[in-house]
């Protein structure tokens, strides 16, 4: 009898493991759902918005209403030029998040200096913002050993995060370059709106904006949730890291590690 009560016992706790695990699966194939029900609407928004701005440039230009006014004729092509723009990279950065993760993009890396890339993307972004962006650059090093397309894509995503999520009024963006005994340091720091502690530890997963983007704020800034975790991406495809210091309300660092 006891002999059947310890199997019947055994038996019994095999089968609530299995109920456990199987709702644990259920449990997370809901939020891959979730997450991939959250991506689309996302990515359908993100694209929706420069395709609009596009038709309706062209609507313009081909409608001849813009021959005797040049200046808004040249930006209306200036306006599609900027949002095709937009979707190439939304495009680009998809192909290579996926070409990363199946390890078969190759870094090119280079000694690239740092002085003419952050001047040029000083320019394009001041040009672009909807808002005051005031630059400010401290490179103690004046190169970094780095394939130089994914370094300017991956600054790039950073400074544009920092002017996303800015005060009306403007930011202030100070970009940094220092050397420690194994990597070169980039930092690009802003004051705008900061990062909570919660989302520090999330914001670098892959989707993470696009689930918080539809359920937290539909105010917020629209994205993929695939910028940072690009970011995080190409630095390990550098041998790399990247490191987040923030504090909501006041500023928030990056800090970009490539070995030397």
């Amino acid at each position: 009898m006891g002999l059947l009560i310890i199997s019947t016992l055994i038996i019994l706790s095999f089968v609530i493991s299995c109920i456990i695990y199987q709702i644990r699966i259920i449990a997370r194939m809901n939020k891959i759902f979730q997450i991939r029900e959250d991506f689309t609407y996302a990515m359908i928004h993100d694209m929706k918005t420069p395709l609009s701005s596009i038709f309706t440039a062209l609507y313009f230009l081909h409608s001849g209403r813009l021959d005797n006014k040049p200046e808004t004729k040249e930006k209306y092509y200036t306006i599609a030029e900027n949002e095709v723009d937009h979707l190439l990279t939304l495009t680009n950065r998809v192909l290579t998040l996926s070409k990363l993760e199946s390890h078969k993009l190759e870094m090119n890396r280079e000694d690239v200096p740092l002085e003419p890339m952050v001047e040029n993307l000083t320019v394009k972004f001041t040009a672009k913002a909807q808002k005051p962006v005031r630059f400010t650059a401290d490179l103690k090093t004046p190169a970094v050993y780095a394939d130089k397309e994914y370094l300017e894509e991956i600054l790039s995503n950073l400074i544009d995060n920092a002017i996303k999520y800015s005060k009306p009024e403007g930011v202030d963006i100070r970009i940094r370059s220092e050397l420690n005994e194994k990597y070169t340091v980039i930092k690009v720091h802003d004051n705008g709106l900061g990062i909570s502690e919660a989302d520090q530890r999330t914001i670098f997963n892959k989707y993470e904006r696009a689930a918080a983007g539809r359920k937290k704020n539909k105010n917020r800034p629209s994205g993929f949730g695939l910028g940072l975790n690009f970011v995080q991406q190409v630095m390990h495809a550098h041998e790399g890291k990247v490191f987040v210091t923030s504090i909501e309300g006041e500023f928030t660092e990056f800090a970009l590690l490539f070995p030397r």
